[in-house]
């Protein structure tokens, strides 16, 4: 591969999968400085991959470098902070309006709090599928669980979401 064919990959890379990647790291350092910094160190260790090696299944060996990262931190800090305090950004798109933004951001909070009440393996599973969008193959390489058990624990999980919800929310 020429340095002007990597240099183009490595830009793809990062657009398409920079944004996603920090969401995923804000949950696990509840910092949005923190998780740039992880996710930066991911595209860095990217740069040094043979790129014929992980072109294949980039996206969750992004994912999977950006966790490992994430706990690699997280456990040279030996703190970890609750989840309520992590504010979840969605971009709002021009059709929405502010007051129905502004619901919508409570609403996410208010799901994020019942989320820390979840086993920590049935979270994280959820997080990726639901919020990052990875299949449950990607899902597999990014945690080492077997398909099953993701299936499982995506469907207890939500069981017990939905257990957790408000009435209201249900609908």
């Amino acid at each position: 591969m020429s340095p002007k064919d990597f240099e183009a990959f490595i830009e793809q890379a990062v657009m398409e999968h920079e944004s996603a990647l920090i969401g995923y790291a804000r949950t696990f350092v509840y910092d949005r400085d923190r998780a740039r910094d992880v996710v930066q160190d991911t595209f860095i260790r990217l740069c040094k991959q043979d790129i014929d090696k992980v072109r294949d299944h980039l996206k969750s060996w992004l994912f999977t470098v950006c966790r490992n990262r994430c706990l690699d931190v997280l456990r040279k800090d030996k703190r970890i902070e609750p989840l309520d305090d992590l504010q979840w950004k969605k971009v709002a798109g021009t059709e929405v309006a502010p007051d129905d933004a502004a619901e919508r951001e409570d609403k996410l909070e208010g799901l994020m709090r019942m989320m820390d009440r979840l086993p920590k393996n049935q979270r994280d599973v959820i997080l990726l599928k639901f919020q990052q969008g990875l299949c449950y193959k990607e899902i597999e390489e990014v945690t080492g669980l077997g398909q099953g058990n993701i299936g499982f624990l995506i469907h207890t999980g939500l069981k017990r979401l939905r257990e957790l919800m408000p009435s209201e929310t249900n609908d």
